[in-house]
C-alpha cells in the first residue's frame, strides 16, 4: 500500500486551507487506489471529524520521536498546499520536511505559495528544505520568483490553487433562513479580514471605515443587503467592527463561522456579485462565475486576479472610498461581461490545478521503479 503524508496549516484554522485538503486527497485517492493518506495538523480531532482521511498527528504537540516512526513509513511526504512558506512560521512547517528527507523519505511541494520572506534565517531554511524536494509545484508565478531569487536550484512549475478543483455543495433557502438572510433583494457578499498587512499606512479607525462605507454604499446604490462571510474566525470581529461603522447596519448580515468550503461555494451561487479580500473568498466566487471585486493585500491575491484576466486595483493602503466605489458601480453595470470572462478563464486554471497531484505521484512511481531490482 502506497502512504502519503500531507503537511500545511490544517485544523479548522482557515476556510481556504480546508478546501486545499479536501481537494489534495480528492485528488491523491482519484489518482492512487488505495492509497492511505496521513495528515499533520495542528487540531487533529478537527482533521479527523472533517476530512476522510487515514491517519492524522499533530506535529506542534508530538515529540520528534513521535513524528519520526510516522514520517518513516511514508512513501511521499507533500508539503502543503497554501501559502505556508513565509517569515515566522516557515521553519515550523519545514519540520516534518526536514525529518523526511533525513530518513530519505521522497518530499514534493503540492502548489504552495511561498512570501514575505525576509528573514535571512527563513530565506536560508527554505533554500536548504526546498532544494532537497524531489519537485516543488507553486500556485502564483511570484511564489516561483520568491524561490528562484533565495537560490533555490530544484526546477518550479507554476500550477494552480487545489481548492480550484472543489465541486459546490447547495446552500439552500432553508440554509439561508437558518442565517437570517432574507430574500427579496439582491446579496453581495463581503470578505474582510485582520487590518495587518492589508493596510499598514492606515489607522485602525480609518481601515474599517473605508470598508463600512463601501458596504454602505453597496446597499444605498444597488438596493442590496450585504452578508459578511468569515473565512477564519478572526474575520468574525473584523466584520462586527465594520458593521458598527455602518450607516445602514440592519441591511448587513454576518455569517456564522460553521459552514464547510463546499457550502460556501454553494453560498456565492445566491451573490450578485463578492467583494473581498481573502484570496480563497475570491477563488470560491470566481469557481460560481460570481462577479468579484479585489481589495489585494498580497502578491497572491494580484497574482489570482492577474490569472484570471482581471486588472488588479490599488492595495487597501491606497485605496480612497471615492475611488473604491467608482470600482464597484462599473462592476455592477458589468456583471455579465465578468461572468463570461471568469466562464472562459477558470477552466483553464482547473487543468493546471489538475496537474500538481500526477506531477507529485512521479515521485513515488519513479521509486517504485529503482526499487525494483532487474531480472536475472
Amino acid at each position: 500500500m502506497t502512504v502519503i503524508g500531507i503537511s500545511g496549516s490544517y485544523g479548522g484554522l482557515n476556510l481556504g486551507d480546508e478546501a486545499i485538503l479536501t481537494s489534495a486527497i480528492e485528488q491523491l485517492r482519484a489518482t492512487v487506489p488505495g492509497v492511505e493518506v496521513v495528515v499533520f495538523s495542528r487540531n487533529a480531532a478537527h482533521t479527523r471529524e472533517s476530512h476522510a482521511v487515514d491517519r492524522v498527528l499533530n506535529p506542534r504537540e508530538a515529540m520528534k520521536d513521535e513524528i519520526t516512526p510516522e514520517v518513516e513509513r511514508l512513501d511521499l511526504l507533500l508539503l502543503g498546499g497554501g501559502g505556508i512558506l513565509y517569515d515566522s512560521e516557515a521553519q515550523t512547517y519545514l519540520r516534518e520536511v526536514t525529518i523526511a528527507q533525513k530518513l530519505g523519505v521522497p518530499t514534493y511541494t503540492f502548489a504552495i505559495g511561498v512570501g514575505p520572506l525576509k528573514d535571512r534565517v527563513e530565506r536560508d531554511a527554505v533554500r536548504e528544505g526546498l532544494n532537497r524536494m524531489s519537485g516543488i509545484t507553486v500556485r502564483e508565478p511570484s511564489a516561483k520568483r520568491l524561490i528562484e531569487e533565495i537560490g533555490v536550484q530544484v526546477p518550479v512549475t507554476v500550477t494552480a490553487d487545489p481548492a480550484l478543483l472543489l465541486k459546490p455543495e447547495p446552500f439552500t433557502e432553508d440554509m439561508l433562513a437558518e442565517a437570517g438572510i432574507p430574500r427579496g433583494r439582491p446579496l453581495v457578499g463581503l470578505s474582510v479580514r485582520e487590518q495587518g498587512a492589508a493596510a499598514p499606512e492606515l489607522t485602525d479607525a480609518a481601515y474599517h471605515q473605508l470598508l463600512a462605507e463601501a458596504a454602505d454604499y453597496i446597499v444605498q446604490r444597488f438596493g442590496a443587503d450585504v452578508v459578511f462571510v468569515p473565512m477564519e474566525r478572526a474575520d468574525v470581529r473584523e466584520a462586527h467592527r465594520v458593521m458598527g461603522r455602518m450607516a445602514v447596519s440592519e441591511r448587513a448580515h454576518l455569517l456564522q463561522y460553521r459552514y464547510t468550503p463546499r457550502q460556501i461555494i454553494g453560498l456565492m451561487d445566491h451573490f450578485e456579485m463578492a467583494v473581498g479580500m481573502r484570496l480563497h473568498f475570491l477563488i470560491f466566487a470566481a469557481i460560481t462565475g460570481t462577479p468579484l471585486i479585489a481589495l489585494p493585500y498580497a502578491s497572491k491575491v494580484s497574482d489570482f486576479l492577474s490569472s484570471v484576466g482581471l486588472e488588479p486595483r490599488a492595495s487597501v493602503s491606497h485605496t480612497t472610498a471615492g475611488t473604491f466605489l467608482a470600482d464597484l458601480d462599473r462592476l455592477w453595470d458589468h456583471r455579465a461581461e465578468q461572468k463570461g470572462l471568469l466562464r472562459d478563464r477558470i477552466p483553464v486554471l482547473m487543468d493546471r490545478a489538475r496537474e500538481t497531484a500526477p506531477l507529485a505521484l512521479r515521485t513515488v512511481t519513479s521509486r517504485a521503479e529503482a526499487a525494483v531490482e532487474p531480472a536475472e
